[in-house]
């Protein structure tokens, strides 16, 4: 069945290329003009001759080297979200920069990794203790709740 199918496809085709003219190729007209030099060019010149596959490399860069230099070319569009330069913002100044944690893991030495961890367990002391002296003189200052009051006082 299968082979049934293909030679009448195939006898189908061969009918079809033999019923249709052959295409004449697009005769191709030789412009032997001279090329205008390219410092005469303006961007309402026009630049197809520089675009002919038997033109040099170089010459047809420098033709459109002058075409895009036209400030035309060079406005970045304004609605364009990845048009803006976006180098020109500020740094993240060091001292956060060393409080955040991919930036002590990614970014620091090891002697400053250290130097840090030092700098947060002197830290983490002092609050400890400034905490339990906080709560010592709050229990000084404030009566017991439990104990009774005295009248006497």
């Amino acid at each position: 069945m299968a082979d049934d199918f293909l030679r009448r496809w195939s006898r189908l085709k061969h009918r079809a290329s033999a019923e249709k003219p052959a295409e004449k190729p697009a005769v191709v007209e030789k412009n032997d003009a001279p090329l205008p030099p390219v410092e005469s060019l303006t961007p309402e010149s026009d630049f197809t001759a520089f675009m002919q596959p038997k033109i040099e490399d170089a010459l047809r860069r420098a033709a459109l080297k002058k075409l895009f230099g036209d400030p035309h070319f060079n406005i970045p569009d304004p609605f364009e979200p990845f048009s803006g330069d976006w180098t020109v913002g500020e740094p993240i100044p060091p001292e956060m920069l060393a409080t955040l944690n991919q930036a002590r893991t990614h970014l620091f030495s090891d002697q400053e990794k250290k130097e840090e961890e030092g700098g947060e367990k002197a830290t983490e002391a002092a609050k400890a203790e400034a905490t339990v002296e906080a709560k010592v003189e709050a229990k000084i200052e404030e009566p017991a709740k439990n104990e009774p009051r005295r009248q006497d006082a």
